[in-house]
């Protein structure tokens, strides 16, 4: 692979709501709140009712109101069929009642230019439920730390009523805003809308580089130690043709955490993960240390408050629960090996006054964390563990197209590259990026957290005949 020349950055078009509205409130706002307790959709679901039940938000009750809202607008005011929230619910209860799913695996659709981003979703059943014969999903490539305005969420919401089911999931695992179902016709001209007013593009499907994401990084977070956002911009923009076009053996995710805190799960759910770290010393004000040991500011800042934990106790909650034992207290300071400390940031997160990161900041790469589809979940490896980045960040890029030119040439089909490592080893891949073997490269062997079961220990017993499944399921 070549490098592709960095590009200026796309100015954003602002949406005004008021100019591309589709519906009017009145529209919008259809029914009361009588009506909506005593409407009835025309399929008895008690297995879902269930999940209405309890203190927290249902699905089935979102559904339910979207099934009024619709039925309720006139004909000509949707694209898809009026009662696909309806039969929606009817399938998903049959499924229930089947106890397996009614969706046809796979089936190829998208728009033209992209082989990504539209998923196909067809019911094995579309004579029982036809106006969810054709359900596909549309991935949308979200916002960097998913930073919305309300005029741009009304937007896409009122397109998607009109040319979808109005269903819309926030968001998917890799950030995308999922568009749950749509019929074959309407997925150009969504797309068409999508980039040529909304001035938005879709994210990624299939065996391609999916939509990178980030955490809120410096935007908002204390803790960020490089810029997510301006990383997570520049590799979307760079790897178009690989976001869009599936060439890759499987999935292939970037996911960008400012720091170790993780809040996108970098670690555990990316086959690159670009971590935020130092390589100098924690800074410590031993004034606020002595103010938590005395009570004087809340651990966790008052994150735990609302109920009485008893006195803070720096040895029991932080010193102890260190996992590499490099902090003690001597003489009333805290002292901390910083050569031991593995940046778990558990002190800092606890004790954020008193102790914050070093000032030598970059980014670390890990390498290969996946879910279980071959060979079970795992977490990815750090084999980089430092590394000073700015725009065009030239330097990550390098080590990205390594990994892309060996990992397309050696990997197998529905082989991630977590897989791959383990496959051909971990010294392999080592001098495919060019780097030394180092200590801290294993720590431990990998665990899966996955169960999987026996037949035998299974209640009720476990029976599967493909056969039969695969007839139900026949492309």
């Amino acid at each position: 692979m070549s490098f592709k020349p960095p590009g200026p950055k796309v100015p954003q078009r602002e949406i005004k709501y008021d100019e591309v509205r589709i519906y009017t409130d009145e529209e919008i706002h259809n029914y009361t709140e009588e009506e909506l307790k005593n409407f009835k959709i025309k399929y008895d679901i008690p297995m879902l009712e269930e999940l209405e039940k309890g203190p927290w938000p249902s699905f089935v009750a979102d559904t339910k109101q979207l099934a009024l809202h619709r039925r309720k607008l006139a004909d000509d005011r949707v694209l898809m069929p009026k009662e696909c929230a309806e039969d929606l619910l009817g399938q998903l209860q049959l499924s229930l009642e089947h106890g397996e799913t009614h969706w046809k695996h796979g089936g190829i659709v998208g728009v033209s230019g992209y082989g990504g981003g539209v998923i196909g979703r067809y019911s094995d059943l579309p004579e029982r439920f036809p106006a969810i014969a054709h359900f596909h999903t549309m991935r949308i490539n979200q916002p960097n730390s998913k930073f919305y305005k309300t005029d741009y969420l009304r937007a896409i919401a009122d397109l998607w009523n009109f040319r979808g089911s109005g269903c819309m999931n926030m968001h998917g695992s890799t950030g995308d805003i999922i568009f749950l179902g749509t019929t074959t016709e309407q997925l150009e001209p969504i797309f068409q809308e999508m980039a040529h007013v909304l001035n938005q593009d879709i994210g990624g499907s299939g065996s391609n580089l999916r939509t990178p994401s980030c955490c809120i990084g410096k935007a908002r977070c204390e803790f960020a130690l490089f810029d997510t956002q301006e990383m997570c911009y520049e590799m979307t923009m760079h790897y178009q043709d690989e976001l869009h076009r599936p060439a890759f053996p499987y999935k292939f995710k970037f996911k960008f955490d400012g720091c170790p805190n993780g809040c996108v799960a970098s670690i555990a759910r990316a086959d690159i993960s670009f971590i935020g770290t130092w390589r100098d010393d924690i800074r410590i004000d031993q004034e606020a240390v002595k103010a938590y040991m005395a009570g004087e500011l809340l651990p966790n800042a008052g994150a735990h408050r609302g109920r009485d934990w008893g006195k803070f106790d720096i040895q029991r909650e932080v010193i102890d629960r260190c996992p590499t034992k490099c902090m003690a207290l001597e003489d009333g300071k805290l002292v901390i090996n910083n050569a031991e400390c593995n940046r778990c940031m558990h002190c800092i997160n606890t004790m954020p006054r008193a102790l914050r990161p070093g000032t030598d900041t970059g980014v670390m790469l890990l390498f290969g964390a996946k879910a279980p589809i071959l060979d079970g979940a795992q977490m990815s490896v750090c084999l980089i563990p430092f590394m000073k980045t700015e725009p065009p960040y030239d330097n990550v890029k390098e080590i990205i197209e390594k990994t892309f030119d060996w990992w397309m040439e050696e990997g197998k089909n529905r082989e991630r590259l977590g897989e791959l490592i383990q496959r051909m080893g971990l010294p392999k891949f080592l001098e495919v990026l060019g780097i030394p073997p180092a200590p801290h490269m294993i720590t431990e062997p990998r665990s899966n957290p996955y169960i999987f079961w026996r037949a035998e220990d299974v209640p009720g017993g476990l029976t599967f005949d493909i056969n039969e499944y695969r007839t139900k399921h026949a492309r």
